[in-house]
Formats: C-alpha cells, sequence, structure tokens
C-alpha cells in the first residue's frame, strides 16, 4: 500500500473512529475513568512505542483510547491506533496486565500491517460511519457496540493474519516487559469460558479470533524468541 492509500485509509478511519465514540458517549456506554480505563491506559502506554518501532506503513500512527461499557469480550484497534476495548473483556476474564497486552499487541499487529485493508478493501472502510451511526440509533447500547465492533474491523481474518498477529502481537508484548506466557493464559482463559451461560460476547470475539490447539502450539513455539525479548527488556513495576 502506498503512503497515499495510508494515509487516505487512516483519515477515514480517524473520522469513523471519532462517531463511534461520540455515539457511545452520548449512550453513556464510554468509560473514561477507573481502575479499569487506567488498566487499559497503562498497557497501551507501554506497547505504544514499541509498536511505533514495527510501523513500516510510512505513516505515523496516533494511538487513541476508549473504553467502552458492555458485557461483549471484545477488543479491536483500528487504522491508525484507535483502540477500542470492552469492559466485558477485562470483568470477565479477569485480565492481568499482561493478558491486556496479549489482547492489544495481537490487534496492534492487525492494525500495523494493514490486515483490515487486506481483508476487506477499501468498501468496507468508507462504509463504516455509516453503519456505525445506524447501529447506534437504538437503546441497547451493549448491543450497539457489539454491532460496531463486528464492522469497526471486527472481520475475520483468515488463518494466516491471524497468526501473524499472534506472534507479532506477543514479540511487541515481550518487548514491552510483559510476560509472553500471558498469551497462553489469555486463551486458555477463553477456553474455560466456552460452553457456560451469558457468552454470547465470547462467542463474538471466538469468531472473530479462532481458539484451537493449533494456534496455542503455534504461540508456544515462539515463546524461546519472545521469551529473549522479555529477558532483555525493561519491566513494568
Amino acid at each position: 500500500m502506498s503512503g497515499n492509500d495510508t494515509n487516505s485509509l487512516n483519515l477515514k478511519s480517524e473520522q469513523q473512529y471519532a462517531q463511534i465514540v461520540d455515539n457511545a458517549s452520548q449512550k453513556n456506554a464510554l468509560v473514561t475513568s477507573g481502575a479499569m480505563y487506567d488498566q487499559v491506559r497503562r498497557v497501551l502506554s507501554r506497547l505504544e512505542p514499541i509498536a511505533d518501532q514495527a510501523n513500516t506503513t510510512g505513516v505515523p500512527f496516533k494511538w487513541q483510547l476508549a473504553l467502552f461499557r458492555s458485557n461483549e469480550i471484545n477488543a479491536w484497534v483500528m487504522p491508525g491506533g484507535r483502540v477500542g476495548v470492552y469492559t466485558g473483556l477485562i470483568q470477565t476474564l479477569h485480565l492481568s496486565d499482561a493478558e491486556v497486552a496479549a489482547v492489544l499487541g495481537h490487534e496492534m499487529i492487525h492494525a500495523l500491517e494493514e490486515h483490515s485493508k487486506e481483508k476487506a478493501g477499501q468498501q468496507t472502510l468508507s462504509s463504516l460511519a455509516t453503519v456505525a451511526m445506524s447501529a447506534y440509533a437504538g437503546s441497547n447500547a451493549g448491543a450497539l457496540l457489539g454491532a460496531a465492533s463486528q464492522m469497526g474491523i471486527g472481520l475475520p481474518f483468515s488463518r494466516r493474519l491471524e497468526t501473524r498477529a499472534d506472534l507479532g502481537g506477543l514479540m511487541i508484548m515481550a518487548q514491552a516487559g510483559y510476560d509472553p506466557h500471558a498469551a497462553i493464559s489469555l486463551w486458555q482463559k477463553m477456553a474455560s469460558l466456552k460452553g457456560q451461560s451469558n457468552t454470547g460476547g465470547l462467542a463474538r470475539f471466538l469468531s472473530d479470533h479462532p481458539e484451537d490447539a493449533e494456534r496455542q502450539k503455534a504461540i508456544e513455539a515462539a515463546l524461546p524468541r519472545a521469551m529473549a525479548l522479555y529477558n532483555q527488556a525493561q519491566h513494568p513495576a
């Protein structure tokens, strides 16, 4: 993708992200303070400089965070670094900082490598604002946030792109000083919730991020390289 294409994509992303955040704010579904917000903000801040070093798009990312009040178990990063995280992800899975880093690192690679462009094409992003506006027209904020995340770079990626995001995210979190073993514990927590009641949000997340034995094996195989980076990194206090 050329620099001009990336600039155009990032501009659309910025506009559409602003609309999603504004609509969430109007529905009182935007969290801007408190322990969960502080946790995600803290982790994202540590990952940002590592992700910036990995950015080969030719266009600087403008990292932004929106924490949405919703029972859904989900997170995404739009082109240009616009991050969306759902409180259900933190609360239901009781995520540690390192596990949050595993989620964000994975999603950051999707954005840094512009996987949404490869998977969906420009048309999906061009129509994002229209869909977002209609999705927030009702009153159920949790369900509407789910609809927004589905088209907000929540499209299922190929196994190849998911693997790239898994392994690239593993290296980002390790370089930031987060124990990469947390990527394994994250997916173990996901698996433990399968079959339980009230896990509709989990089903949606797993449809976008398929959990299987081969995936965990690939992460485990990459752990020695990730641990070497982790051991060289400055660890969070």
